[in-house]
């Protein structure tokens, strides 16, 4: 795995997450209890704090940075789908970030929302709980997420989790 210190910070990673080898997650990181973070997603915490809850899943190319003014702060139960970028921004409990979405400076998504793929959500934009941000900037539709959706996709990379650690194997 590319896990790195950036001098004396190191990234804290709860025994039971996954971080693939094909990952990159550098300095000021935490990553919780049964969390994953697929191939080619990159998280570094060089100029600010990250933290990746319990459950949740950083799917593959996703890119988190962080600001020294603005961490980066993704909840437990999420999920964060291909491509995503997230900077500076907290993404609360059960929400999801999808595909090639842009979640930027002081970005607040609320428990069961949704980020759509594709959207951009702009600096300081808040997205209340249980709405759906679509779009180009993203505009704000109010009670169009749909919360049993996302509980599945993060049980769903629980247990992928489960099965890579058991299963994934090199072959050269």
């Amino acid at each position: 795995m590319a896990i790195y210190a950036l001098g004396e910070v190191e990234p804290v990673i709860h025994a039971s997450a996954f971080v693939h080898p094909d990952a990159v997650v550098i300095g000021q990181v935490v990553i919780g209890a049964n969390s994953s973070v697929w191939p080619g997603a990159v998280l570094r915490g060089d100029y600010g704090r990250i933290h990746v809850g319990e459950r949740t899943s950083i799917q593959d190319g996703t890119v988190i940075h962080a600001t020294a003014e603005c961490p980066t702060i993704v909840g437990d139960d999420c999920v964060v789908g291909h491509l995503a970028h997230l900077e500076g921004c907290v993404i609360e409990n059960r929400s999801l970030v999808g595909s090639g979405s842009v979640v930027l400076h002081e970005v607040r998504v609320g428990p069961d929302a949704t980020v759509a793929a594709g959207a951009v959500v702009r600096n300081r934009t808040v997205v209340p709980p249980g709405s759906l941000a679509l779009g180009i900037p993203a505009t704000i539709r109010e009670k169009l997420s749909n919360p049993d959706d996302i509980a599945a996709g993060a049980a769903l990379y629980v247990g992928n989790t489960a099965r890579y650690r058991s299963e994934l194997r090199r072959l050269d």
